[in-house]
This record gives structure tokens, sequence and C-alpha cells, in this order.
């Protein structure tokens, strides 16, 4: 019981030191809703990868902490260039941004010279530097259908490309890339789990497999899973998504029950930011996040298009 106490007291220690120097740099904490339960907890905002990096150019801060994966803070220093921007663990990476690369996608143009490339936000600034346009789970139907052209390169996550393509009626080529959690989430698991919760919804978010989504009963991004849930009358819900999210819908929902969809649906990456390297984050003012000015010139450019297909409609 000692060493339990011991821990928490350490613990607060580290929350005490966190929140005295986030006033003194004049730093905000930014959390991905998959990030560990304890860093949502200190963070000004939980959210997702796109909705934090909008809430970055909003604070009147000098310093983003950015718990997240790395393409996430690369957006919020693209969008707030006269900010610091810092990851706690630089190693901190998305498998699926890192399968697909610049010059495998100018090969790909070549092939399409007639498409239109519409870049996933889960992708590094090069890429969307290099894309017509970038899209969220959320709008990716709506981007698509947005634009001029019959074809679409869409990068990098197949399975998104497939909910999109079934939604519109252009021809959807797809990149080869997928987010290796959501990829391993299978039909199986979305059975055993309705099976063992017949009361309960089931909510899968677009970056599953196809037959994934066929057996959910919605398809939601992040942000709207946090939301259906608020909204809903529901009380049971089986959330087909990485399982951090369920410390944010558990908070929000004392009285409603979720369960996760896979107990395998983890993603290391999004967990390696711990207390301690926010503190030290903090502390040493590490590790900066920076890009380029012509790539983020171009990365924004895409960023932007996206976000008036909001405003024209």
């Amino acid at each position: 019981m000692e060493k339990s106490s011991d821990h928490m007291q350490d613990r607060q220690t580290i929350i005490n030191k966190i929140r005295s120097l986030k006033k003194e740099r004049n730093a905000v904490i930014l959390a991905h809703c998959y990030a560990r339960d304890e860093v949502q907890d200190i963070a000004d905002f939980v959210g997702d990868s796109l909705g934090l990096s909008q809430e970055a150019v909003d604070q009147d801060a000098d310093v983003i902490v950015f718990c997240g994966v790395s393409f996430m803070a690369e957006s919020a220093a693209v969008l707030s260039p006269e900010k610091m921007v810092l990851m706690p663990d630089a190693d901190a990476n998305c498998p699926m941004a890192a399968m697909v690369d610049v010059p495998s996608l100018r090969e790909m143009k070549k092939k399409h010279p007639d498409a239109m490339v519409v870049c996933y936000v889960n992708t590094r600034a090069d890429v969307k530097a290099e894309s017509d346009i970038c899209c969220t789970s959320a709008n990716a139907v709506e981007v698509v259908n947005s634009l001029d052209a019959d074809e679409i390169i869409f990068v990098p996550d197949k399975n998104l490309a497939a909910y999109v393509a079934k939604h519109t009626e252009k021809k959807i080529i797809p990149w080869n890339g997928y987010c290796p959690v959501h990829n391993q989430i299978l039909e199986e698991d979305a059975l055993m789990a309705m099976h063992d919760h017949p009361d309960a919804e089931m909510m899968a978010h677009p970056e599953c497999r196809s037959q994934v989504l066929e057996e959910a009963d919605h398809v939601f991004s992040t942000t709207g899973m946090l939301k259906y849930a608020k909204d809903s009358s529901c009380n049971d819900f089986i959330i087909s998504t990485e399982q951090g999210i369920m410390h944010q819908l558990e908070l929000e929902n004392p009285e409603k029950r979720f369960y996760p969809v896979s107990r395998f649906a983890f993603c290391s990456d999004m967990k390696m930011i711990n207390l301690e390297a926010v503190l030290r984050s903090l502390e040493n003012m590490e590790h900066v996040v920076t890009v380029s000015e012509d790539i983020r010139l171009g990365a924004k450019r895409s960023l932007d298009r996206m976000l008036e297909v909001k405003r024209s409609r």
C-alpha cells in the first residue's frame, strides 16, 4: 500500500511541475484521444488530430506541447508557424503515415495524370504538400465529391478509400496503406462483441476493414463517436477503434457502458508519451518540430482547401 501511495505522490509532484512550467512557458498541452489516460487528464484540450491543430491556432500561447504522433505535431507547426511546437517523445510516429512517401506518390501521379490527389490528414507534411487537398475521416466523402475530377488518388489508407468509394461516383485509386491497429480488427471480433453485448450499438471508425464497417450500426470519426455517445439515448456501445478513446467516452458519459471491439486495438506509438515525457519536454523545451517553409506552405494550401469545402457549403 505504501508503494502505491508513494507512486501517487510522485505522480502528483510531476503533475504540479507540469502545471507550473506550463504557466511559466505560456504553453498549452494538446492530447489526442488515443493518448494515455493520465496524459489526457493533464491536457488543456483533448480531441482528434486536425481539431487539435486548429485549437493550436486559436490559443494565445507561445508553446504547443503535442501529445500524439509526429504527423499531428507537424500539422500544428504548419498551421501555427509563429508558435513553438514540442513533441514530448520524438519516436512517436504513425505507421500508416510512413506507408506513403513523395517519390512514390509522384510516380502514381504520372500513371494517372488526370487524377487529383486527396490526402488523409494522417500523413507527413511533405505528402500533404504534394497533394491537391487534405481530408479527415469525417469529411473524406464530402471532400472527394467537391472536386472537379473523375479520378481520385486517395492516400494513404485503403480502408478509408474503400469507404469513400461506396459513397461517390468518382473512380477512387487507393494507396496500399492502412492503420495497423484498425486493420487488424476483424469481422469475427465485431460479431463476437455483438454476441457478448446484444443490446449495444456498434460504432466503427472508417479506418476499419469494410467487413467490420458493414457490421457496425454507425461509422464515425473519433469526434463523431464522442458526439453520438453523448447525444444518443442508447446506454451500451461497442467501440471499434483504438481503445484510448474509451477514457473520454467514460468521462463524458458516466452512466453509459462502453466495450472495446478487441482488446488488441492498441496503438503503442500513441501510448509512448507519458507524464514524465511531458515534464521533460517542458523543462528542456524538447523536441522542437520544424517544417521547412516550402513544405509548410504546400501542406497549408492542401489543408486550407479542405477547410474551404466546409465554408462553401
